[in-house]
Parts: structure tokens; sequence; C-alpha cells
């Protein structure tokens, strides 16, 4: 596996760890929870599951939703479906409940930022939104309506609904409403992850100078046999003969 893919992986897993983990905190602060955890926590007390099971079967049956919108779940997807939920009870399993303004402002307000981390931590990764979040886009694009009012039309329905249920409903809520969206945009580009190099091309095998060629040249038309040299003349006494020059060779076209 590469460091790349290696790093978005990781990346995922902990932005979905805590995410998870930020929700759990939520409820212990006991100011009101995200749209969706109203909607959670509402459907927990009149089952008798915990809030994060609960979590985990609405994203699979949001996820349903997604066949008649065409939409293509990814590996965050499916995994955005079971870890939030594992890691939420994980954290109310440890966590207990905080009472008092002093505990829970800010338990609230550092759940709320932990949730922003994880928003732009498991988003940069890249594998697939989560179910709702796909839900939302599904359906901006089979109805032609504009992000903001699917989303907002979305999460009138779930907190309503959930409220209706008995979920919590408060100034954590309104506060996680006003917040998410800048928190997410900021870590968003804290964790953006830049597009692997692409891979370099093979190397292509250079022709060597020596090569045969495929097709060969012409053989040349032979040289001419040189005139006979005329016999040297003698050399002074006492010094060397001086050899007679040679003929010049033909250069071959290589």
């Amino acid at each position: 596996m590469s460091t790349h893919l290696t790093r978005r992986v990781v990346q995922l897993y902990v932005g979905l760890a805590l995410y998870g983990v930020s929700s759990g905190l939520l409820v212990r602060a006991g100011l009101g929870l995200e749209p969706w955890g109203v909607l959670h926590q509402g459907l927990a007390k009149h089952t008798g599951l915990s809030i994060g099971v609960v979590s985990i079967i609405v994203g699979a049956a949001v996820l349903l939703l997604w066949i008649p919108l065409r939409q293509r779940p990814g590996l965050g997807t499916v995994s955005n479906v079971f870890a939030i939920g594992v890691f939420m009870d994980a954290t109310l399993a440890v966590v207990p409940d905080v009472h008092g303004l002093l505990g829970q402002v800010p338990l609230t307000a550092a759940a709320i930022v932990c949730n922003g981390v994880a928003t732009g931590l498991y988003i940069s990764a890249r594998f697939g939104p989560g179910p709702r979040d796909g839900l939302m886009t599904g359906l901006h694009r089979a109805t032609g309506r504009s992000i903001r009012l699917v989303r907002t039309s979305l999460e009138v329905v779930v907190v309503a609904t959930g409220f209706l249920l008995g979920g919590s409903l408060g100034v954590g809520t309104v506060l996680y409403a006003l917040a998410i969206g800048p928190l997410a945009q900021f870590f968003l580009r804290v964790f953006a992850i830049p597009e692997a190099p692409p891979e370099a091309p093979p190397a292509t095998a250079t022709t060597s100078a020596t090569s045969t060629p495929t097709a060969s040249a012409p053989a040349p038309a032979p040289a001419p046999a040189p005139a006979p040299a005329p016999a040297p003349a003698p050399a002074p006494e006492g010094n060397p003969a001086v050899a007679p020059a040679s003929p010049e060779r033909a250069i071959l076209p290589r």
C-alpha cells in the first residue's frame, strides 16, 4: 500500500472515530444534540436500543434510499454507518453525565470542535460521503433544488421528528448548527490531501548506435586499385629509410 493511500485510510478511520466520540460527548453534556443525534436519541428511548445501535440502523436505512437515487457508496460510506455508532457507544460507556453549566458548556464546545475536526478528516480522505450526506446530494440531483434548501429541509424534518420522540434539543443544537459549517470548512483545508502524483511511464529502450539496422544499405562500389607507388629514393647514408605514403582508406557509411 502506498504512503498516499495509507494516509487516506488512516485519516478516514480517525475521523470517523472522532465523530463518534464527539457525538457521545454531546449526549453527556446534555445541552442538545446535532440534528441527526436528536432523532437517534428519540428512537433509542422508544426502542430500548443504545443510541449507537440506533445510529447504525438509521444509517443503514438511509443507505437503502440511495438505490432509487442511483448513488454509489464508497468505503467511507459503509464505514460511516458502523464506525460512528460503535465509537459513540464506547464513549458513552466511559464518560459519565455532566451536570452544571460549568461542566456542560465547555464539554459542549469541545464536542462541537471535535466534530468539526472529524468532519474535515474523513471528508478529506475522499472515500465517499456518509449516508446522510449522500442522501442530501442525491435529492439535490433528483429534484433540482439547491443543496442549502435540501439540507435545511432534511434537518428540520429530522430534528422535529426526534424532538417529538423525546430527543434532546437545546442550546447545543443551535450552537452546533451555527458553528459546524465554518469549522468543517477550516479543517477541510487543514487536512486536505493532495492528489497522488501520476506514475512515471516505463522507460523506452534506446537503439544502440551499433545495433544492426533492419534494412541494409547497398554495399558501396569497390574503390579502384591504387596506382603503384614509385620506388623510394635512396636515403642519405646514415639515416633510416622513409616509409612510403599509404593510400587513403575508403570511409564506409555506418
